[in-house]
């Protein structure tokens, strides 16, 4: 969705200027601020303590709405990742909207529930599994990690949760 335009004074000249969706910390200083599809303001406005801890995170990979992601040290620049089982790539965050690396993606943490997700059974333990995915069924090949990431509260709903990964022998 395009934000709207409005019209400013700017030495002296008018001037159409585009308000933005997201932002960009200091940075973005001074803009205004417009709300998001749902009626919104982006997350991204926010300060500490009043919205789910987000962070705009650049990626190594395409990422999918609701992928579990690992978050990595890539040549000092933090970097998201699919979290999977099966390397011992552990759970820190997901995204909510899909991403074509290496665009930013921006990364929740936990305390926010995943709402990218689909055909799980309410109350049901939730594993990391592979390729940023859940599973209902705990992993069990040896030399896999095993990492419980919450209950669902519904078919499309997890409360993100991780729990310390174990490896599996």
């Amino acid at each position: 969705m395009a934000a709207k335009k409005f019209i400013t004074l700017v030495a002296g000249v008018f001037t159409e200027i585009q308000a933005i969706l997201t932002s960009a910390g200091a940075g973005s200083s001074g803009l205004i601020p417009a709300l998001d599809s749902t009626g919104r303001l982006d997350q991204t406005f926010m300060p500490v303590g009043v919205v789910p801890d987000v962070k705009s995170i650049v990626t190594s990979e395409n990422l999918s709405a609701g992928n579990l992601v690992n978050i990595y040290d890539n040549s000092s620049v933090p970097t998201a990742r699919k979290a999977d089982c099966s390397n011992g790539r552990v759970a820190m965050g997901f995204v909510l909207a899909a991403t074509t690396s290496p665009a930013a993606a921006i990364v929740y943490f936990p305390g926010v529930t995943n709402t990218g997700l689909s055909a799980m059974t309410t109350g049901i333990l939730q594993y990391l599994s592979t390729a940023g995915g859940i599973s209902s069924t705990a992993p069990s090949t040896s030399g896999y990690i095993s990492q419980q990431i919450g209950y669902a509260a519904s078919a499309t709903e997890l409360p993100f949760n991780p729990q310390i990964a174990v490896t599996l022998a």
